[in-house]
């Protein structure tokens, strides 16, 4: 490292100000605190006056790369010792209590009951051990229900077993899925949407659509959106437009 030149605090401003060319590499940290200690023994830090201390504060920032709250710490740290020591400590990561041949083991019994409840794939692990006396449950007898879930995110459980959700059907109470038999009766309305399209990025309107099964009545409406704040007052208009009574309502299976 080139700091040889910097020996007097003139040179310190013409560096700070951008004029003093300098040639630095610090590629490590045990470098960075050789530079700092230097510094500090080669300018007297401890009897420098308050504003000169402030410039070579500024000046060690700049050259270390460091922040000024960390550069002061350091400099706190030599004022105090004497010496420049890395204070890292790398903690001992957390035992794996849960190996991945018990993951799997998990993934293959959720495999085998189609993905229970956290509590009962427990209770499931627990008799498997306990009752049954299989050995390889003896770590997952006593998993947590919380850790279960955190396991069934792990890259092995979801490598091994990727759940699948089905497509669920609709159960409306208040209608049947049927085709509407109107028996030559007017009064069944057959109702669609349709998107008019997007333009220049901008999303178009939805046309509502709805025709009488036998009279072939036909009213038309648009809607900006195709949600419950603009369909009320459409559908209260079509329903009113319509010159017989409702009796059957078919959406084709939409929402």
């Amino acid at each position: 490292m080139n700091t040889e030149q910097f020996t007097t605090f003139d040179q310190i401003r013409d560096f700070l100000a951008g004029t003093q060319e300098g040639a630095f590499s610090m590629p490590t940290k045990a470098a960075r605190y050789a530079f700092l200690r230097t510094m500090l023994i080669r300018f007297k830090y401890r009897t420098l006056s308050k504003a000169d201390k402030g410039l070579l504060l500024r000046f060690l920032s700049r050259v270390s790369g460091y922040s000024k709250v960390q550069v002061k710490r350091l400099v706190q740290q030599y004022v105090q010792t004497g010496k420049l020591q890395c204070r890292q400590r790398t903690a001992a990561p957390f035992t794996r209590k849960y190996t991945p041949a018990d993951i799997r083991l998990l993934a293959q019994t959720d495999a085998w009951h189609d993905t229970l409840s956290g509590p009962a794939t427990r209770k499931l692990c627990e008799r498997a051990y306990t009752v049954f006396g299989d050995s390889r449950y003896e770590r997952l007898a006593e998993l947590s229900v919380a850790h279960l879930y955190n396991l069934r995110r792990t890259r092995t459980y979801t490598g091994q077993r990727v759940p699948v959700a089905k497509t669920r059907p609709v159960n409306v109470a208040i209608s049947e899925r049927r085709k509407p038999q109107p028996q030559g009766q007017p009064g069944y309305l057959r109702i669609d949407t349709v998107h008019q399209g997007d333009l220049d990025w901008k999303k178009g309107v939805y046309h509502i659509n709805a025709v009488d099964e036998v009279t072939q009545f036909e009213c038309v409406a648009s809607v900006e959106k195709i949600s419950e704040a603009y369909l009320i007052a459409i559908l209260e208009q079509l329903l009113d437009d319509c010159p017989f009574v409702i009796l059957g309502f078919h959406a084709d299976n939409g929402s």
